[in-house]
């Protein structure tokens, strides 16, 4: 492949990454969920599981603890999310979804089902679960880091 193909490639991957970010985020928006932004969304992923620590969150993010810290203190505000005791770790906060963050989420997921659909209406679906195959063999594991 020629750099100039490479290059082409390369910009069409994050083009649509990029859209797909917008159209999560927007979906997110468009379902009732106030105040809430990409960043937002990539916290919640790593949040989602079991909770996590405000060093947790800026190592999946790639931000400072003080920026992660921020953001907890937003999506705090905000209602997405709450400090907990660590069950094993009395000097730190596990910071957990709330209801509300949780539905936030579910709202991210259908917003997200539904560009796929449209995807498979251009591309179809055997097309298209072929695609998600082959990223997931060249995506690196690991946390998935928003475009700053």
């Amino acid at each position: 492949m020629h750099n100039s193909e490479a290059m082409a490639l390369s910009a069409a991957l994050l083009a649509v990454a990029g859209e797909l970010t917008q159209r999560i985020n927007e979906g997110v928006l468009a379902r009732g969920f106030e105040g809430v932004r990409p960043a937002h969304g990539f916290a919640f992923a790593r949040l989602a599981p079991d909770g996590a620590t405000v060093t947790d969150l800026a190592v999946h993010l790639g931000v400072t603890k003080q920026a992660a810290s921020q953001l907890v203190d937003e999506i705090v505000r905000k209602g997405y999310a709450e400090r907990r005791a660590h069950p094993v770790d009395a000097r730190a906060k596990l910071i957990v979804l709330t209801e509300q963050g949780w539905a936030c989420t579910r709202a991210a997921e259908d917003a997200a089902a539904e560009v796929v659909r449209e995807w498979s209406a251009v591309l179809g679906e055997a097309e298209v679960r072929a695609l998600g195959g082959r990223l997931g063999r060249i995506a690196p594991y690991g946390p998935i880091r928003p475009a700053w």
